[in-house]
Protein backbone atom coordinates (compact mmCIF):
# COMPACT_ATOMS: atom_id res chain seq x y z
CA UNK A 1 0.00 0.00 0.00
CA UNK A 2 0.95 3.64 -1.10
CA UNK A 3 -0.32 6.42 1.38
CA UNK A 4 0.64 10.18 -0.10
CA UNK A 5 -0.52 13.19 2.12
CA UNK A 6 -1.32 16.69 -0.55
CA UNK A 7 -1.10 20.17 0.41
CA UNK A 8 -3.42 22.28 -1.40
CA UNK A 9 -3.19 26.27 -1.40
CA UNK A 10 -3.12 27.79 -4.45
CA UNK A 11 -5.82 30.22 -4.32
CA UNK A 12 -8.27 31.07 -1.62
CA UNK A 13 -8.62 27.19 -0.11
CA UNK A 14 -6.43 25.23 2.01
CA UNK A 15 -6.86 21.90 2.05
CA UNK A 16 -4.47 18.82 3.33
CA UNK A 17 -5.73 15.10 2.06
CA UNK A 18 -4.40 11.68 2.33
CA UNK A 19 -4.88 8.92 -0.01
CA UNK A 20 -4.38 5.16 0.18
CA UNK A 21 -4.29 3.47 -3.08
CA UNK A 22 -7.16 5.43 -4.65
CA UNK A 23 -9.07 5.68 -1.38
CA UNK A 24 -9.33 8.51 0.17
CA UNK A 25 -8.77 8.99 4.22
CA UNK A 26 -9.31 12.41 4.82
CA UNK A 27 -9.99 15.52 2.91
CA UNK A 28 -10.43 18.48 5.41
CA UNK A 29 -10.01 22.03 3.87
CA UNK A 30 -10.48 25.80 5.14
CA UNK A 31 -11.82 28.78 2.40
CA UNK A 32 -10.52 32.44 2.78
CA UNK A 33 -13.58 34.25 2.73
CA UNK A 34 -13.42 37.83 2.06
CA UNK A 35 -16.63 40.79 2.17
CA UNK A 36 -19.03 41.35 -0.82
CA UNK A 37 -17.71 43.50 -3.06
CA UNK A 38 -14.10 42.29 -2.20
CA UNK A 39 -11.89 39.72 -4.30
CA UNK A 40 -8.84 38.25 -2.20
CA UNK A 41 -5.49 39.85 -2.35
CA UNK A 42 -2.52 37.37 -2.20
CA UNK A 43 -0.71 38.49 0.80
CA UNK A 44 -3.82 38.05 3.28
CA UNK A 45 -4.37 34.72 1.00
CA UNK A 46 -1.15 33.99 2.71
CA UNK A 47 -1.43 34.90 6.07
CA UNK A 48 -4.82 33.10 6.43
CA UNK A 49 -3.42 29.77 4.85
CA UNK A 50 -0.35 30.16 7.56
CA UNK A 51 -2.55 30.37 10.60
CA UNK A 52 -4.59 27.30 9.78
CA UNK A 53 -2.33 25.05 8.01
CA UNK A 54 -1.52 23.34 11.07
CA UNK A 55 -4.58 23.05 12.35
CA UNK A 56 -5.83 21.79 8.95
CA UNK A 57 -2.55 18.60 9.13
CA UNK A 58 -3.69 17.98 12.14
CA UNK A 59 -7.22 17.07 11.07
CA UNK A 60 -6.37 15.31 8.42
CA UNK A 61 -3.97 12.77 10.13
CA UNK A 62 -7.16 12.66 12.81
CA UNK A 63 -9.34 11.84 10.44
CA UNK A 64 -7.34 9.19 8.18
CA UNK A 65 -5.82 7.41 11.42
CA UNK A 66 -2.35 7.65 10.80
CA UNK A 67 0.45 8.84 11.64
CA UNK A 68 3.50 10.75 9.88
CA UNK A 69 5.46 7.44 9.97
CA UNK A 70 2.60 6.08 8.17
CA UNK A 71 3.06 8.52 5.27
CA UNK A 72 5.23 7.45 1.98
CA UNK A 73 5.23 10.64 0.18
CA UNK A 74 4.46 14.66 1.00
CA UNK A 75 3.20 16.18 -2.53
CA UNK A 76 2.35 19.57 -2.69
CA UNK A 77 1.09 22.11 -5.55
CA UNK A 78 3.52 24.13 -7.44
CA UNK A 79 1.62 25.62 -9.66
CA UNK A 80 -0.44 27.31 -11.51
CA UNK A 81 -1.79 29.64 -9.05
CA UNK A 82 -1.31 32.94 -6.44
CA UNK A 83 2.22 33.23 -5.83
CA UNK A 84 2.21 33.99 -1.98
CA UNK A 85 -0.10 31.60 -1.20
CA UNK A 86 1.60 28.61 -3.24
CA UNK A 87 5.04 29.58 -1.22
CA UNK A 88 3.12 29.30 2.04
CA UNK A 89 2.05 25.94 1.02
CA UNK A 90 4.87 24.71 -0.34
CA UNK A 91 7.48 25.49 2.87
CA UNK A 92 5.07 23.70 5.27
CA UNK A 93 5.15 20.63 2.67
CA UNK A 94 9.21 20.83 2.51
CA UNK A 95 9.57 21.22 6.33
CA UNK A 96 7.17 18.29 6.55
CA UNK A 97 8.93 16.21 4.18
CA UNK A 98 12.00 16.76 5.80
CA UNK A 99 11.12 16.57 9.49
CA UNK A 100 9.48 12.88 8.85
CA UNK A 101 11.96 11.62 6.18
CA UNK A 102 9.52 11.09 3.61
CA UNK A 103 10.14 12.12 -0.41
CA UNK A 104 8.26 15.16 -1.92
CA UNK A 105 6.24 16.02 -4.84
CA UNK A 106 5.96 18.89 -6.51
CA UNK A 107 2.20 18.70 -7.98
CA UNK A 108 0.72 20.40 -11.00
CA UNK A 109 -2.96 22.02 -9.85
CA UNK A 110 -4.48 21.22 -13.45
CA UNK A 111 -3.59 17.53 -13.07
CA UNK A 112 -4.60 17.35 -9.68
CA UNK A 113 -7.97 18.45 -10.27
CA UNK A 114 -8.22 15.61 -13.34
CA UNK A 115 -6.62 12.79 -11.99
CA UNK A 116 -9.08 13.28 -8.76
CA UNK A 117 -11.95 13.24 -11.20
CA UNK A 118 -10.76 10.10 -12.66
CA UNK A 119 -10.24 8.47 -9.65
CA UNK A 120 -13.56 9.60 -8.16
CA UNK A 121 -15.96 8.68 -11.69
CA UNK A 122 -14.10 5.69 -12.92
CA UNK A 123 -13.75 7.90 -16.46
CA UNK A 124 -11.31 6.09 -18.90
CA UNK A 125 -10.21 8.67 -20.91
CA UNK A 126 -12.60 11.69 -21.29
CA UNK A 127 -12.57 14.96 -22.91
CA UNK A 128 -12.16 16.91 -20.03
CA UNK A 129 -13.48 20.48 -19.58
CA UNK A 130 -11.47 22.01 -16.75
CA UNK A 131 -13.25 25.31 -15.50
CA UNK A 132 -12.43 27.39 -12.57
CA UNK A 133 -10.88 30.43 -10.86
CA UNK A 134 -8.15 30.84 -12.83
CA UNK A 135 -8.58 28.45 -15.68
CA UNK A 136 -10.33 27.14 -18.45
CA UNK A 137 -9.50 24.62 -20.44
CA UNK A 138 -10.34 21.74 -22.85
CA UNK A 139 -7.83 18.97 -22.16
CA UNK A 140 -7.71 15.46 -23.76
CA UNK A 141 -4.86 12.67 -23.07
CA UNK A 142 -2.62 11.71 -26.32
CA UNK A 143 1.22 10.68 -26.22
CA UNK A 144 2.34 10.97 -22.32
CA UNK A 145 0.55 14.54 -22.26
CA UNK A 146 -2.61 16.01 -20.98
CA UNK A 147 -3.43 18.34 -24.59
CA UNK A 148 -4.88 21.50 -24.64
CA UNK A 149 -6.98 21.44 -27.62
CA UNK A 150 -8.62 25.19 -26.16
CA UNK A 151 -8.62 27.31 -23.28
CA UNK A 152 -9.80 31.29 -22.83
CA UNK A 153 -7.46 33.97 -24.45
CA UNK A 154 -7.88 36.32 -21.75
CA UNK A 155 -9.92 35.36 -18.42
CA UNK A 156 -11.13 32.30 -16.53
CA UNK A 157 -14.56 31.93 -16.37
CA UNK A 158 -14.50 31.30 -12.67
CA UNK A 159 -13.20 34.76 -12.55
CA UNK A 160 -15.44 36.18 -14.99
CA UNK A 161 -17.97 34.91 -12.12
CA UNK A 162 -16.18 36.51 -9.58
CA UNK A 163 -15.69 40.13 -11.28
CA UNK A 164 -19.50 39.61 -11.81
CA UNK A 165 -20.49 38.93 -8.15
CA UNK A 166 -17.82 42.00 -7.17
CA UNK A 167 -19.77 44.21 -9.47
CA UNK A 168 -23.30 44.17 -8.13
CA UNK A 169 -22.31 42.96 -4.47
CA UNK A 170 -22.98 39.25 -3.96
CA UNK A 171 -22.17 38.17 -0.93
CA UNK A 172 -18.33 35.42 -0.96
CA UNK A 173 -20.02 32.64 1.18
CA UNK A 174 -19.51 30.08 0.25
CA UNK A 175 -17.87 31.73 -2.90
CA UNK A 176 -19.63 33.98 -5.83
CA UNK A 177 -19.91 31.30 -8.16
CA UNK A 178 -22.86 29.50 -5.94
CA UNK A 179 -24.38 32.41 -5.19
CA UNK A 180 -24.93 33.50 -9.08
CA UNK A 181 -26.01 29.90 -9.15
CA UNK A 182 -28.77 30.23 -6.84
CA UNK A 183 -29.54 33.25 -8.13
CA UNK A 184 -30.03 32.25 -12.00
CA UNK A 185 -32.25 29.23 -10.69
CA UNK A 186 -34.68 31.97 -10.20
CA UNK A 187 -34.51 33.36 -13.85
CA UNK A 188 -37.32 33.53 -16.40
CA UNK A 189 -36.05 35.22 -19.11
CA UNK A 190 -32.73 35.02 -20.81
CA UNK A 191 -30.99 38.17 -22.45
CA UNK A 192 -28.74 37.51 -25.32
CA UNK A 193 -25.35 38.59 -24.95
CA UNK A 194 -21.80 38.77 -26.86
CA UNK A 195 -21.21 35.02 -27.44
CA UNK A 196 -17.38 34.67 -28.25
CA UNK A 197 -15.96 31.51 -29.72
CA UNK A 198 -12.75 31.70 -31.82
CA UNK A 199 -11.99 28.52 -33.21
CA UNK A 200 -11.29 26.25 -30.16
CA UNK A 201 -10.91 29.04 -28.00
CA UNK A 202 -13.37 31.31 -25.80
CA UNK A 203 -13.28 34.97 -24.60
CA UNK A 204 -14.59 36.47 -21.28
CA UNK A 205 -13.70 39.29 -21.25
CA UNK A 206 -15.24 42.97 -21.91
CA UNK A 207 -18.92 42.77 -20.61
CA UNK A 208 -19.17 40.81 -17.18
CA UNK A 209 -23.09 39.82 -17.58
CA UNK A 210 -21.84 36.73 -19.58
CA UNK A 211 -23.41 35.05 -16.97
CA UNK A 212 -24.46 31.28 -16.77
CA UNK A 213 -26.32 30.66 -19.75
CA UNK A 214 -24.09 32.26 -22.49
CA UNK A 215 -21.00 31.51 -21.20
CA UNK A 216 -21.41 27.74 -20.53
CA UNK A 217 -23.14 27.27 -23.80
CA UNK A 218 -19.64 28.89 -25.30
CA UNK A 219 -17.90 25.92 -23.23
CA UNK A 220 -20.42 22.88 -24.05
CA UNK A 221 -19.42 23.84 -27.70
CA UNK A 222 -15.41 23.97 -27.58
CA UNK A 223 -15.77 20.88 -25.82
CA UNK A 224 -18.13 19.05 -28.40
CA UNK A 225 -16.07 20.00 -30.83
CA UNK A 226 -12.71 18.48 -28.75
CA UNK A 227 -14.94 15.42 -28.50
CA UNK A 228 -15.20 14.83 -32.18
CA UNK A 229 -11.78 15.47 -32.82
CA UNK A 230 -10.64 12.80 -30.56
CA UNK A 231 -13.88 10.64 -31.23
CA UNK A 232 -14.19 10.84 -27.37
CA UNK A 233 -17.34 9.43 -26.12
CA UNK A 234 -17.02 10.65 -22.41
CA UNK A 235 -16.68 13.83 -20.90
CA UNK A 236 -15.73 14.85 -17.34
CA UNK A 237 -15.87 18.58 -15.98
CA UNK A 238 -13.61 19.63 -12.97
CA UNK A 239 -12.19 22.31 -11.02
CA UNK A 240 -14.91 24.57 -9.06
CA UNK A 241 -17.21 25.64 -11.60
CA UNK A 242 -17.40 22.29 -12.29
CA UNK A 243 -19.95 21.90 -9.47
CA UNK A 244 -22.38 24.23 -11.00
CA UNK A 245 -25.57 21.82 -11.97
CA UNK A 246 -26.81 24.00 -14.59
CA UNK A 247 -23.76 23.49 -16.67
CA UNK A 248 -23.82 20.00 -15.83
CA UNK A 249 -27.33 19.97 -17.05
CA UNK A 250 -25.99 21.24 -20.57
CA UNK A 251 -23.07 19.18 -20.71
CA UNK A 252 -25.49 16.45 -20.06
CA UNK A 253 -27.67 17.29 -22.87
CA UNK A 254 -24.91 17.56 -25.23
CA UNK A 255 -23.80 14.03 -24.62
CA UNK A 256 -27.23 12.62 -24.68
CA UNK A 257 -27.22 13.88 -28.22
CA UNK A 258 -23.67 12.43 -29.12
CA UNK A 259 -24.30 8.96 -27.22
CA UNK A 260 -22.14 10.31 -24.80
CA UNK A 261 -21.31 9.55 -21.01
CA UNK A 262 -20.77 12.52 -18.66
CA UNK A 263 -19.37 12.40 -15.74
CA UNK A 264 -18.25 15.12 -12.88
CA UNK A 265 -18.12 15.18 -8.85
CA UNK A 266 -19.70 17.17 -6.29
CA UNK A 267 -17.86 20.49 -3.96
CA UNK A 268 -15.61 18.20 -2.17
CA UNK A 269 -13.55 16.88 -5.02
CA UNK A 270 -14.64 19.51 -7.97
CA UNK A 271 -13.38 22.32 -5.45
CA UNK A 272 -9.86 22.91 -4.74
CA UNK A 273 -8.91 20.90 -1.88
CA UNK A 274 -6.01 18.58 -0.76
CA UNK A 275 -6.57 14.82 -1.57
CA UNK A 276 -6.54 15.53 -5.55
CA UNK A 277 -2.46 16.66 -5.18
CA UNK A 278 -2.02 13.44 -2.94
CA UNK A 279 -4.48 11.76 -5.95
CA UNK A 280 -1.98 12.92 -8.28
CA UNK A 281 1.34 12.70 -6.24
CA UNK A 282 0.19 9.02 -5.50
CA UNK A 283 0.25 8.35 -9.33
CA UNK A 284 3.36 10.06 -10.12
CA UNK A 285 5.09 8.49 -7.22
CA UNK A 286 3.93 5.24 -7.96
CA UNK A 287 5.52 5.67 -11.56
CA UNK A 288 9.08 6.56 -9.99
CA UNK A 289 8.52 10.38 -9.62
CA UNK A 290 10.02 12.61 -7.02
CA UNK A 291 11.34 16.02 -6.79
CA UNK A 292 14.52 17.04 -4.85
CA UNK A 293 14.61 19.41 -1.90
CA UNK A 294 16.47 22.28 -4.36
CA UNK A 295 13.99 21.31 -6.95
CA UNK A 296 11.08 22.28 -5.31
CA UNK A 297 10.31 25.96 -6.24
CA UNK A 298 6.40 27.30 -6.90
CA UNK A 299 5.51 28.77 -10.12
CA UNK A 300 2.50 30.97 -10.86
CA UNK A 301 2.75 29.91 -14.43
CA UNK A 302 2.41 26.04 -15.00
CA UNK A 303 0.18 24.96 -18.25
CA UNK A 304 -1.34 21.38 -18.23
CA UNK A 305 0.56 20.16 -20.93
CA UNK A 306 4.15 20.77 -19.53
CA UNK A 307 3.71 17.52 -17.49
CA UNK A 308 5.30 14.67 -18.59
CA UNK A 309 2.12 12.20 -17.63
CA UNK A 310 4.39 8.95 -16.58
CA UNK A 311 1.48 6.55 -15.12
CA UNK A 312 -0.52 6.46 -18.25
CA UNK A 313 -0.24 4.10 -21.18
Amino acid sequence: MTVVIGFEGSANKIGIGIIRDGEVLSNPRRTYITPPGQGFMPSDTARHHRAVILTVLKEALEQAGLKPADIDCVAYTKGPGMGAPLVTVALVARTVSQLWGKPLLGVNHCIGHIEMGRLITKANNPTVLYVSGGNTQVIAYSERRYRIFGETIDIAVGNCLDRFARVIKISNDPSPGYNIEQMAKKGSQYVELPYTVKGMDVSFSGILSYIEETVFSMLVEITERAMAHCGSQEVLIVGGVGCNLRLQEMMGVMCKERGAKLFATDERFCIDNGAMIAQAGWEMFRSGQVTELEDSWITQRYRTDEVQVTWRD
